[in-house]
């Protein structure tokens, strides 16, 4: 080892120690890292990761559905030098820039139709935060400051600041902080997990949002907004719906006067197979919720998109008071925004979602044979995120217990074998940049097939 640092080089193990020594990291106990190794990266590309003495590891997660074009995409990188040699930042208030111009103009063009403006945020749940506050403020400048709550789905995530944590209904994620949050109405999701059995898909979505129905007809009066992550609740364990559930809340909410906010930050930019998850039902929504793959992990930048409508209802003399006055410091950043930009250019120089519709075919059919898996009770996949739900006994629907930890055991098992599995408790998932190859997804499934073997062998 002292021989490695005397010629300026450094080890994993050096890297491991200096990062517990002062990094709290996310969403984790600290105390696992006792015994579970932290994995310091070096460096990466496309799908690759490596680490400080070669080791590679395939991102099949994408950095927490980030990277969407791999990592370190030449053409991203390009842009983001030729901006860095121009501009770097400038504040938005009172200013603009090139970049913030051009991407709004694109996002624009692209997005389901009615959404004309766009207000840039640092990250997911700060764009929750605007979407929230901005309905809110809406029906006050409207004059029907009554309307405060906001209705959302059970086993929902959308965030981890405190507005964001309030509509979410991942309890896992919440409860800890339940006496800080306000109380959302919360509705029984369409999720098709508990469908009955031989009981379509479609049927089962229609048959769940009467009870969204009936929460509109009792409280429409003082709710401002639904908020839903279109058709896959990600944090949820990958759980998924039907786009009729889309549809009618789309008409549901026009017709009880509340708006509808899209949370696309983890499903949006191609995830689901199109462009927009909405997009499937043909559906607007008021506000629509952008991060994650907007600049295809590159940099933290987020956007909500509303309609003109909603802008206007802000649109007046200063001493009205009806403006937004929402702000963070890097909003707009012309770094990111450049990412930005050049993600969408990637998006117009090839067809990025028939390729997408390849990819997810292969991953499908290479997951099958997990079907008659006696630990498996779900396989489900809606574009490029397929998902595998363990049970102790499918039959009985009985899960592992949590504290079994099944899913981390995939995890390990991956990075011996070199792929970065992070499975959501008992669920297993894939969700792998848009440039993986035809080998590298036989790679990550047999890996992934493998892990759940491991885990699951002792049961």
């Amino acid at each position: 080892m002292d021989s490695l640092k005397l010629a300026g080089m450094s080890t994993n193990e050096d890297w491991k120690n200096r990062s517990l020594a002062h990094v709290w990291h996310p969403c984790t106990q600290m105390k696992d890292h006792q015994w579970l190794p932290l994995v310091p990266i070096k460096s990466a590309q496309g799908v690759w990761l490596e680490d400080f003495e070669g080791k590679r590891y395939l991102d099949a997660v994408s950095s927490w559905w980030t990277n969407i074009f791999g990592h370190r995409h030449p053409h991203i990188v390009a842009r983001l030098k030729e901006q860095l040699d121009q501009l770097d930042h400038v504040m938005l208030g009172g200013f603009t820039h090139e970049p913030v111009v051009r991407l709004s103009e694109k996002l624009c063009a692209i997005a389901p139709k009615g959404l004309t403006r766009c207000f840039y945020a640092d990250n997911g749940s700060s764009a929750v935060e605007v979407a929230l506050k901005m309905a809110h403020h809406y029906w006050r400048n409207l004059g029907k400051p009554q309307k405060t709550r906001y209705i959302s789905l059970s086993n929902g995530y959308h965030g981890e600041t405190l507005g964001a944590l309030a509509v979410s209904g991942t309890g896992l994620y919440r409860d800890a902080y339940t006496p800080l949050l306000m109380e959302p109405i919360q509705v029984l999701s369409p999720d098709c997990f508990d469908r009955s059995p031989g009981e379509a898909w479609e049927d089962h979505t229609r048959r769940r949002f009467r009870h969204m129905e009936e929460a509109l007809q009792r409280h429409a009066g003082e709710v401002a907004a639904v908020i839903v992550e279109p058709l896959v609740q990600c944090a949820g364990g990958m759980r998924m719906y039907h786009p009729i559930y889309l549809r009618l809340l789309r008409e549901a909410c026009t017709r009880h006067g509340v708006l509808l906010i899209a949370d696309e930050i983890a499903v949006g930019f191609g995830r689901t197979g199109r462009m927009f998850a909405s997009d499937w039902a043909g559906i607007t929504p008021d506000l629509m919720c952008l991060s994650k793959g907007l600049t295809a992990g590159t940099l933290p930048l987020a956007v909500v998109m509303s309609t003109d409508e909603i802008y206007q209802a802000f649109y007046d003399d200063y001493s009205s008071y009806k403006a937004f006055l929402h702000s963070h410091s890097f909003t707009g950043n012309p770094l990111a925004c450049s990412t930005a930009l050049a993600t969408l250019e990637l998006f117009e120089q090839s067809d990025v979602l028939a390729a997408n519709r390849r990819s997810a075919a292969m991953m499908w059919a290479a997951m099958t044979e997990l079907s008659s898996h006696r630990h498996v009770i779900d396989i489900r996949q809606q574009g490029m995120i397929l998902a595998v739900e363990l049970a102790k006994n499918p039959r009985k629907r009985e899960e592992y217990p949590a504290a079994e930890r099944r899913g981390l055991r995939v995890y390990q098992y991956g990075l011996e074998k070199g792929v970065l599995l992070r499975p959501l408790g008992n669920v297993v998932y894939l969700m792998p940049p848009y440039v993986i190859t035809p080998e590298e997804i036989v790679t990550m499934c047999q890996t992934a097939i493998e892990g759940i073997d491991v885990a699951t062998s002792d049961s």
